[in-house]
């Protein structure tokens, strides 16, 4: 990935539904450089999805909680394809200190919340987790 990728996916970020001639104007690339860029780059897995982003005030009510999760072993790539099949996990990150990863869950209840976390402590080779909450963010 060079430089321009870089500048490529920055401008996905701040807005994935970019025409492909805007990019490239904005680049300074033809159309189908940048369309063969971002084929690559999907074709690659670097980039694997698009989405939306929603003003806080405009969604839905929803629990949110962070899990921290401990690994058995080297068992690391197997969780994390497992971990990411569950679809109350919006987010998955590696981390460091006492736990192996960090999963940001969203869920539509506290019900739902609860199955989700029933269904992540029975994968294997998870040796411990903790989850907390979000009850109120400043920022």
């Amino acid at each position: 990935m060079d430089s321009t990728d870089q500048s490529l996916i920055s401008l996905l970020r701040q807005n994935a539904r970019y025409a492909v001639a805007d990019l490239a104007k904005k680049l300074g690339l033809s159309r189908g450089t940048v369309r063969n860029r971002m084929l690559r780059l999907e074709d690659s897995g670097v980039i694997v999805g698009y989405t939306v982003q929603l003003r806080p005030d405009t969604q839905i009510q929803t629990i949110r909680a962070w899990m921290s999760i401990a690994i058995e072993g080297n068992m690391s790539r197997q969780v994390i394809a497992s971990l990411l099949g569950e679809p109350c996990i919006v987010a998955l990150h590696d981390t460091n200190g006492r736990w192996d990863l960090l999963a940001e869950l969203e869920a539509a209840s506290l019900a739902d919340l609860g199955q989700a976390l029933e269904r992540i402590r029975l994968i294997r080779n998870i040796s411990n987790s903790e989850t907390s909450i979000h009850l109120k963010s400043y920022r």
